[in-house]
């Protein structure tokens, strides 16, 4: 697996956003097959940091229903990644800009 096949998006809620300003977390949607150590390589690879911890957890999917149709969203598995103080990510590209 390639590091951009491991991370698969990043999660970008309020609770993320929280993380990312307090303690320096990012969280990302990753492979549900991938491990703690192959999360790792693939941030820093990608973003080019320096990774202090690795969290993970199953997302269960929620039960959907359509009229009188229940379906069920897919399971995923969610990192929340902790960097190293002096290390950032940037996902909007505003670092450049003013």
């Amino acid at each position: 697996m390639t590091p951009q096949q491991i991370i698969v998006r990043p999660v970008i809620t309020e609770k993320a956003s929280d993380l990312q300003g307090s303690d320096n977390q990012y969280a990302f949607e990753v492979l549900r097959d991938a491990n703690k150590i192959e999360i790792r390589k693939a941030v820093e690879m990608v973003f080019g940091v320096r990774v202090q911890k690795v969290r993970t957890m199953v997302v269960r999917g929620d039960v959907r229903r359509v009229g009188k149709y229940y379906g069920r969203k897919r399971f995923w598995k969610k990192a929340v990644v902790t960097v190293h103080p002096g290390d950032s990510i940037d996902f909007y590209g505003a670092e450049g800009t003013q």
